[in-house]
């Protein structure tokens, strides 16, 4: 049984919510948290408690939302079905009666060009009308998201982009994942706003230049219209919609969409963020 002060966690198997859960675990005990998840049985390498509950079916969510006092919704990886989805955990939340509710939104969510930001602002303005406390992690680009392109940069001998000359503050997902468990077991943090994103910027030319540097190898960035981008991870195999939305947020990246130099993210977390070789490092050691 969890307990009236347990913390439960949405999509905890995920790449973020496993993340959480280990940062978490530094902070409370186990006992005191709970994972929310499609299935149980994969949850059991956690260590945690886990109870069967899905965005898409809100007759799993009263029951999963029971005796939860902090609520750590990460967002729907489903794009288009964020809104109906978040929804559905908003409103079992506070027919649950859980006291708080952290979300996982969009670095500048209330004003991004990005396209990924209206579900962000719709789920947003549904915490601020449930009437249950919130606080919101505005999480900028994982640097991850880049690193996931190192395996083809390194086939094709160069690293291909719609971001131009914009800079990019992003931060590991780790990073991002300490921040969820320092705000979720520190009090005081009722109706705050936390714009998230790493200590220093680069471009995506100066990322290909520390990959160039850690691999010995002369791999340039070569810059594209979003169109011809588009074309070519469509051609990579991604389905064409989520080949043009990847080559849209590039594009809004190279007029400054993924750029921030607030350092709130440090400063909550209390130590630089990850530095951007560290995260390539890792990526080279994984592939």
């Amino acid at each position: 049984m969890t307990t009236a002060t347990s913390i439960a966690i949405t999509g905890a198997t995920g790449q973020l919510g496993r993340l959480v859960v280990a940062a978490l675990k530094q902070r409370v005990a186990a006992e005191q948290l709970l994972a929310l998840v499609r299935t149980p049985a994969k949850a059991g390498d956690l260590g945690i408690a886990a109870r069967a509950a899905d965005y898409t079916g809100p007759d799993t969510l009263p029951g999963a939302l029971a005796g939860v006092q902090t609520l750590l919704l990460i967002s729907s990886s489903e794009v288009g079905q964020r809104e109906e989805q978040h929804r559905n955990v908003i409103d079992a939340a506070r027919a649950a009666g859980v006291g708080r509710i952290v979300y996982t939104s969009l670095l500048r969510a209330d004003v991004s060009t990005l396209s990924l930001a209206s579900e962000h602002r719709a789920t947003e303005a549904m915490l601020k009308a449930s009437g249950v406390a919130y606080t919101l992690l505005r999480n900028g680009w994982y640097t991850e998201n880049y690193a996931g392109a190192i395996p083809g940069a390194l086939a094709g001998g160069a690293l291909i982009g719609s971001a131009g000359e914009g800079r990019i503050a992003s931060a590991a997902r780790a990073d991002y994942a300490e921040a969820a468990a320092v705000v979720l077991t520190t009090p005081g943090q009722e109706g705050r706003t936390y714009e998230l994103a790493g200590d220093t910027s680069y471009t995506l030319a100066e990322f290909a230049a520390e990959l160039s540097h850690q691999t010995g190898r002369s791999i340039p960035y070569r810059n594209m219209p979003p169109a011809e981008y588009a074309n070519a991870l469509a051609g990579f195999g991604l389905p064409p919609a989520l080949a043009e939305a990847i080559a849209g947020w590039d594009f809004e990246a190279s007029k400054g969409a993924l750029f921030d130099d607030g350092k709130a993210l440090s400063r909550l977390i209390g130590r630089p963020t990850t530095p951007l070789a560290q995260v390539i490092a890792a990526a080279l050691k994984a592939s």
